[in-house]
């Protein structure tokens, strides 16, 4: 059967009594879903003369498209190939730096490159620009992050392909009004022409001053994506739990390497960073949860199917009230979860 037969037999749902964020607004209209996609109601009743086959009420919820979480600790491929001095929580036996053949060196060390998205390297190691050049072309995303770089060799980085800084303010050099660093980035006019610069930030309290949140935001808001940095502890509770090789220790919303101070990810889910976020920038709940969806589907090239709820697009969206915890998840257009006693 073809996926437009599928789409015409499969049952229309009408979630209703919402408020859906779509073109950055939260608009008071219900939300239409057939065979896992957003549908355009119009067309469903003036061309196929279609009603709902089934309604869910939410209860006047906000409808924002799911999160897309850039980095968390296992998926996106933060290291080896990074700074000694800024290396944070990573072993420093472990650190690579890049030789002759320097992208044979990117595959020796991954194995494979199959449905890997994101890299974090520091742009100042020999043979990076090389390396950068490489990862793009295959599609990848390239980040910026653990590193000493200055804000020229930044620049460089991403005038050669790099489009990502990973968690900004963390592990990088500190702000100096002489030189940068890869802060600089978000106010750069050595950029290419319509080139956007994003960047993590993790929002969870800890890892970033509220001050900090609120300059990057005001300085660059439509490149921050908000990101967890999580690890495996995340929604165990606190106690010790492994990292890796490691041992990392929990307590309340801080991890640290197990008998240090070092901070080691974050176990802050990410509708806590949306809420954090909020209330340290002062911006709109639009521009929050547009953080944690459409940047990070545009740094990664989804923006046609992901991070909005446009017509067409995927229907994956969460059902959040009005202090912006979540309610329920959905997965094209399936409920996938739900918090107790919580509709729809």
């Amino acid at each position: 059967m073809r996926c437009g037969q599928f789409a015409a037999v499969a049952p229309v749902r009408q979630f209703t009594n919402c408020r859906i964020l779509r073109g950055g607004t939260l608009l008071r209209e219900d939300l239409w879903v057939r065979g896992g996609r957003i549908l355009d109601p119009e067309k469903l009743f003036f061309e196929e003369r279609r009603m709902a086959d089934e309604q869910r009420d939410c209860g006047g919820h906000i409808l924002a498209p799911g999160f897309i979480d850039v980095q968390m600790n296992g998926v996106h491929l933060e290291g080896p190939f990074i700074s000694r001095e800024k290396r944070g929580a990573h072993p420093e036996a472990y650190l690579r730096s890049f030789e002759a053949n320097a992208f044979h060196d990117v595959l020796a060390t991954y194995g494979s490159l199959d449905n890997v998205r994101i890299v974090t390297l520091a742009p100042e190691l020999d043979r990076s620009l090389e390396v950068i050049q490489a990862l793009t072309a295959q599609g990848i995303c390239v980040s910026l992050g653990h590193s000493v770089a200055d804000l020229g060799a930044a620049e460089v980085a991403v005038q050669n392909g790099a489009t990502f800084i990973t968690h900004l303010f963390n592990a990088m050099l500190p702000f100096h009004h002489r030189d940068p660093g890869i802060v600089g980035l978000l106010t750069s006019d050595q950029l290419p022409p319509g080139h956007c610069i994003f960047y993590g930030m993790i929002a969870d309290g800890i890892h970033t001053n509220p001050a900090a949140l609120r300059i990057a935001h005001r300085a660059h808001p439509q490149g921050l994506v908000l990101v967890t940095d999580a690890v495996p502890a995340l929604g165990l509770g606190n106690g010790r739990h492994t990292l890796g090789q490691q041992e990392v220790e929990v307590d309340g919303l801080i991890a640290h390497i197990a008998g240090t101070k070092t901070l080691c990810g974050s176990i802050a889910p990410m509708d806590v960073c949306i809420r954090h976020f909020l209330q340290a920038t002062g911006c709109s709940v639009e521009s929050a949860l547009e953080a944690a969806s459409l940047h990070p589907a545009q740094l990664l090239g989804l923006e046609k199917t992901k991070g909005n709820l446009d017509f067409g697009a995927d229907a994956d969206f969460v059902v959040l009230d009005d202090s912006l915890h979540v309610q329920a998840t959905y997965i094209s257009g399936e409920l996938v979860w739900q918090a107790e006693e919580a509709g729809p």
